[in-house]
């Protein structure tokens, strides 16, 4: 998630949300029945000039809490975020995160702790992210930064006003793809569902196109026919969209594409071909190895026979010789 974190006001981006926001997820399923909420660190980095900020990752700090107090294990905390940043040089502490919405004593103390210098985010603001684990309720999330407040160092401490700054969740085609297949499985009793194979996401992705294009076709007729409020915004939008699209004629599309066919017809074939050879050739290999071994097998067998036979002729013509001699 970046935020645009500065002293005054920015965005924030969860990047990748596949392994932040699914983290926090993850923790927050492994907690205790009794805890109403679990915390952690954020990992990023920051824009050149400040004002962004993208988080990257977290690791989860233990942490009990009461209606009197909170303790946060930050010798853990400290230990996690040293052997981190050894292993990612690139990233820093950005802020930390919570499982509830809610702000209270407790979370300004946190966020003191995390914004503060030496082992905090000094000078920088940190980065407090809430993220709803409700069950039955959409997954929200909020960003904050935090301004002191106090007339004295011991209120300043544990006080902070909490500044709601902008943020956006960004991924990539592989991440969506991936976060629409799990979707897909939400409605269904068995909460599965089975991978596409590369045609039906094919099919899937000409019919998203063929609806976006239907409802802006749709658009366009409802403001030319004076029902709908023209859009200078979006009309300049949907002209530089229509630029980028190539000036081509149906005609050599479709010769383009039969070419493309032919040519992929073609590598299959030889790909065939290749493969029926391989596998015959090792074939021909093992055939070849099996005779020999019979023919090794059955020639050693008739030297010895033959061997054999020889020991036992001489043998008794020694005999009937030794025999004759006496007589």
């Amino acid at each position: 998630m970046i935020a645009q974190v500065s002293k005054h006001a920015g965005n924030v981006y969860l990047l990748p949300c596949h392994k932040a926001i699914f983290s926090i997820l993850d923790h927050s399923l492994r907690r205790n029945v009794d805890q109403e909420r679990v915390i952690g660190t954020l990992l990023g980095v920051r824009s050149e000039d400040g004002q962004e900020v993208e988080i990257r990752n977290c690791f989860a700090v233990g942490h009990t809490e009461t209606q009197e107090q909170v303790e946060v294990d930050m010798d853990y905390q400290k230990q996690m975020l040293s052997l981190h940043l050894k292993a990612n040089p690139k990233e820093v502490l950005v802020g930390w995160y919570a499982t509830s919405a809610e702000l209270n004593t407790f979370s300004a103390l946190i966020q003191n702790f995390y914004g503060g210098q030496g082992d905090g985010t000094w000078p920088h603001p940190a980065v407090h992210l809430t993220i709803s684990t409700e069950a039955g309720k959409d997954v929200e999330a909020r960003t904050y930064i935090s301004a002191p407040v106090g007339v004295t160092a011991e209120r300043a401490a544990d006080s902070a006003a909490f500044i709601p700054v902008p943020y956006e969740i960004r991924y990539g085609d592989a991440e969506k793809s991936g976060l629409e297949l799990i979707s897909g499985a939400k409605d269904r009793e068995e909460r599965s569902t089975g991978v596409l194979t590369d045609i039906e996401s094919l099919e899937r992705a000409i019919e998203e196109v063929l609806g976006m294009l239907e409802r802006v076709s749709k658009y366009v007729e409802a403001v030319i026919e004076e029902e709908a409020p023209p859009s200078s915004a979006l009309g300049q939008f949907l002209l530089n969209a229509l630029a980028l699209a190539p000036k081509v004629n149906p005609e050599d599309i479709e010769r383009d594409f039969n070419n493309h066919i032919q040519d992929v017809l073609v590598v299959a074939y030889l790909a065939n071909t290749i493969r029926t050879q391989i596998d015959l050739s090792n074939r021909l290999a093992t055939a070849a190895l099996t005779m020999g071994t019979a023919d090794g097998l059955g020639s050693g067998q008739a030297n010895g026979v033959s061997s054999e036979g020889g020991q036992r002729g001489g043998g008794q013509r020694g005999g009937r010789g030794g025999r004759g001699g006496g007589g």
